[in-house]
């Protein structure tokens, strides 16, 4: 045997760096109820993280209420738990505001910004209303009809009232119905049982497709390839949101974990399974990792804040 097939050899027989090995035993909390959009970024991460071998034995679980605050809470106990990640976002930002959360962001460890996604405004397939024109004007004549979405002070709840706002409706008189999960909201809707429905895109896909839901408008700046639906600003509502997600990972874990952690989602950002998710999902990407992300994370906190008290949910 040659020199260099023995130093090859040798090299076989050391094991691998912490960063090249897959990770094991991760736990990804989605902060609300299955079919929303906390759950559906927490499966599409355990479904790539296997599919490029990042991670084995990635298990999802649910704990819901209150904008993710109670999640939260959960969360911000387990000091130190490095095998622990969240899904969180915009909807969080603003349920610890307007819910006046003891638990917030400012001990987690942020690690990765993912997506970004474009909301609706839907109404059932029954409903009087066949496009936005004709809602505004019923909503104008009654302020109190009732509209769906995700948790108090959410990313649906903030487009609900800035949608008010530009409407000519004092938020402070809209009827806002308050859901945990976009299952629950979506639920109401097809059931009647609301006038219409504020939720990303991706949990209504489906049944707009199928024409149980009709869709008036979405917060896009333009309109999106594949997406047959007017934006609110091109109907006269200068409205326009994008409602992001991301993971965290648990209080208190070592610099090293973090690297770890880090490094093993931007493999993941980089991989086709992911370019893949995003294309089939519709998501926009909106990748940022590590530092970056923290400070993004500070100044979004500051944003949600402004736009609360704008349409009078904080004071």
């Amino acid at each position: 045997m040659t020199r260099f097939s023995l130093l090859a050899a040798a090299l076989l027989l050391l094991p691998l760096s912490a960063s090249a090995q897959p990770l094991t035993g991760l736990r990804i909390m989605a902060p609300a109820s299955p079919g929303g959009g906390w759950d559906q970024t927490s499966r599409a991460i355990q479904s790539a993280l296997h599919d490029t071998k990042l991670a084995q034995s990635v298990q999802v679980f649910n704990v819901s209420g209150a904008g993710g605050t109670i999640g939260l809470a959960q969360f911000n106990n387990a000091q130190g738990d490095n095998n622990l990640l969240m899904a969180m976002g915009l909807i969080m930002v603003g349920a610890i505001e307007t819910n006046k959360s003891k638990a917030t962001l400012e001990t987690v460890t942020p690690i990765a910004r993912l997506t970004g996604e474009y909301e609706v405004l839907v109404v059932p397939a029954a409903s009087p209303y066949k496009n936005l024109r004709q809602f505004v004007a019923a909503w104008k004549a009654n302020p109190r009809l009732a509209i769906a979405g995700g948790s108090a002070g959410g990313t649906d709840h903030m487009l609900t009232g800035l949608l008010a706002e530009a409407a000519g409706i004092d938020p402070a008189n809209m009827n806002y119905v308050a859901y945990s999960g976009g299952g629950e909201s979506l639920t109401a809707l097809l059931g009647n049982q609301v006038a219409a429905g504020v939720n990303g895109y991706n949990e209504m896909a489906e049944h707009i497709n199928s024409g149980k839901l009709r869709l008036l408008g979405i917060s896009s700046k333009r309109r999106i390839p594949g997406i047959i639906a007017p934006t609110f600003r091109e109907q006269g509502l200068n409205v326009e949101m994008l409602n992001w997600r991301g993971v965290v990972a648990a209080p208190g874990i070592s610099p090293e974990r973090r690297k770890q952690l880090i490094a093993t989602f931007d493999k993941l950002h980089a991989s086709k399974a992911w370019k893949d998710t995003l294309r089939q999902r519709k998501w926009v990407d909106m990748y940022l990792s590590g530092e970056k992300f923290d400070t993004f994370l500070t100044a979004e906190q500051t944003r949600a804040r402004k736009v609360l008290k704008s349409i009078g949910l904080v004071k």
